[in-house]
C-alpha cells in the first residue's frame, strides 16, 4: 500500500483499514474512504462483486452470470488508496491486529467485517444434502443446470415426470422464494414449453412452502394479498402454515405429513451469518441468533473498538427490540456509517449510533407483476403493484447495478425477453447435473 513521504525523507504509515467482503456493505465502506488519509484493503474469496437481488434471474435463464457480477479490481482501480486482495480470511489475531488470509497476513488499524451470509438449514434432515440454495453466483448457475437437467432427463425418460422430475418446491415465502417461484412458472409456460415439444411441460409444478401464515413478511397486508393471488393465478401452488421437516433426493416431506414427489427443492427459507462469524465467535466475539455478530449501536464489535461488523453478518438492532433485515440498504447505509466512524476515530471524535432509514421494499413476481412499498412522510406508505411496481423494480435494480456494461446488458436482455417472450442463456455448464 502507498505511504505518505515524511519530512527528511522518512515514511509515515497511514491508518490501515481491512474490509472483509466485497458485497454491498464492504464496497460502500471502500467507496466512502476513497481519497481519504487511510489505506484500504478489500479482501474477498471471489474476485468479483455479485449483485445478489438478480441471482434468481440467472438461475431461471433470464440473465447471464456475467451480467450480475463485476470484478472488484475494476471497481477500486481508480482509487489510489484502495487495493484488493483475493483470498479467504481464516482467522483474526486481535492482539497483533492481523487478519490471516490463506496465503499470508494483513495488518490493520481498523477492521470491517462484511462477509455476508449463507444458507441456514435449521438442522432439517437432508436439507443441506438435497436442496439447492440461492445465495451466491455459483448457486445460481448450479440451480439453472439442475432445472434444465431435470427437463432433459424427463424428455429422455417421461416416466420420471410421475416421480417428480418436473416438480419444483421452493422453501420460504420471502422475496427470494416469491421471485424464484414466479420466474420458474414463467420459464416453464413461456419458454420450455416450446423447447420441449415432445414433453408434457404442462405437468410441471411449482410449490411454494412458507412456514408463516402469509408471504412477504416485511410487506403490509394488501401487498401480501396481491403477491399471493398473482402467484396462484399464474399457477404456483402456495402452501402457507407449512414447513419442510425432511428432504430426500426425490421427496420433500412437510409438517402436515404430506410427502411431495419432487427432484428439486430450492432453499430460500433462511440465512445465517457466514463462516467468518463462527471463526470470530471462537475467539470470544459475541454472536446472536443465526450466528450473527452482536454489535454496539455504533456497529462496533464489543471489546474491539477498532473493529466493526455490517450487513448480513451483523445483528444490528432496529431500535424496537428486534433486528434489521438482511437487505442491501442495511448493508450500504451501515458501510457509509462505518466509514464515517473510522474517520471520526482518527480525528478523535466520539462514536455515533447508527440510524437506519427505511427506503422501502420491493419484490417482483414476474412479467408486469410486482409489489413495492415506499415510506412517505407522516407514516404513510406509497404502494405500487402490477405494471407500475414492476417498472419501479426494474429501474431501481438497474440504478444499483455496478458497471455501465452490466446495466446495458441487463437492459437489453430484459427488453429482448419482454419483446420476444423468450429467455437467453438456457445453458447447462460444468458437470452433468445430479439427480
Amino acid at each position: 500500500m502507498p505511504h505518505l513521504p515524511a519530512a527528511g525523507g522518512g515514511r509515515v504509515t497511514r491508518p490501515r483499514v481491512v474490509v472483509v467482503g466485497a458485497g454491498f456493505g464492504g464496497l460502500c465502506v471502500a467507496r466512502h474512504l476513497a481519497g481519504k488519509p487511510v489505506d484500504v484493503t478489500v479482501v474477498d474469496r471471489n474476485n468479483f462483486h455479485q449483485f445478489l437481488p438478480l441471482l434468481y434471474q440467472v438461475a431461471t435463464c433470464g440473465l447471464n452470470a456475467a451480467d450480475v457480477a463485476y470484478p472488484v479490481r475494476g471497481i477500486v482501480r481508480d482509487h489510489a488508496n484502495v487495493r484488493f486482495r483475493h483470498g479467504t480470511v481464516t482467522a483474526v489475531d486481535w492482539e497483533r491486529r492481523v487478519v490471516a488470509v490463506e496465503d499470508g497476513e494483513l495488518a490493520f488499524d481498523h477492521l470491517v467485517v462484511a462477509a455476508g451470509a449463507t444458507a441456514d438449514f435449521f438442522g432439517i434432515d437432508g436439507a443441506a444434502e438435497h436442496s439447492l440454495p440461492l445465495y451466491t453466483l455459483q448457486d445460481a448457475v448450479a440451480l439453472r443446470n439442475h432445472v434444465l437437467g431435470r427437463f432433459e432427463a424427463a424428455d429422455a425418460d417421461p416416466a420420471l415426470v410421475e416421480d417428480g422430475a418436473l416438480t419444483f418446491v421452493v422453501a420460504g415465502g420471502g422475496a427470494t422464494g416469491v421471485e424464484v417461484a414466479g420466474a420458474l412458472v414463467e420459464l416453464f409456460d413461456v419458454v420450455l414449453r416450446r423447447d420441449f415439444p415432445d414433453l408434457e411441460v404442462e405437468r410441471a409444478r411449482v410449490v411454494l412452502v412458507e412456514m408463516g401464515d402469509d408471504l412477504l413478511p416485511p410487506f403490509t397486508g394488501p401487498s401480501r394479498t396481491v403477491a399471493r393471488s398473482t402467484l396462484e393465478d399464474r399457477g404456483v401452488e402456495v402452501r402457507t402454515g407449512q414447513a419442510v421437516v425432511a428432504v430426500e433426493p426425490t421427496r420433500v416431506r412437510l409438517r402436515s405429513g404430506e410427502a411431495i414427489a419432487a427432484h428439486t427443492l430450492v432453499w430460500g427459507a433462511g440465512v445465517r451469518a457466514g463462516t467468518l462469524a463462527d471463526v470470530l465467535a471462537a475467539s470470544g466475539v459475541p454472536v446472536g441468533r443465526g450466528g450473527r455478530i452482536a454489535v454496539e449501536p455504533s456497529l462496533r464489535i464489543p471489546g474491539h473498538p477498532e473493529a466493526f461488523a455490517i450487513g448480513d453478518i451483523a445483528a444490528t438492532a432496529d431500535g424496537r427490540g428486534g433486528f434489521l433485515p438482511g437487505v442491501a440498504q442495511v448493508a450500504m447505509q451501515g458501510g457509509k456509517h462505518v466509514a464515517g466512524e473510522i474517520l471520526g476515530a482518527i480525528e478523535g471524535r466520539p462514536p455515533r449510533s447508527f440510524r437506519y432509514h427505511d427506503k422501502g421494499s420491493m419484490a417482483t413476481i414476474g412479467r408486469r407483476a410486482a409489489v413495492a412499498e415506499v415510506p412517505l412522510p407522516f407514516r404513510r406508505t406509497l404502494r405500487l403493484r402490477g405494471t407500475l411496481g414492476w417498472l419501479a423494480w426494474l429501474g431501481l435494480h438497474l440504478l444499483y447495478l455496478i458497471g455501465f456494461r452490466n446495466r446495458l446488458s441487463v437492459l437489453l436482455n430484459w427488453a429482448w425477453n419482454y419483446a420476444t417472450w423468450d429467455r437467453g442463456p438456457r445453458l447447462i455448464f460444468g458437470s452433468r447435473p445430479r439427480r
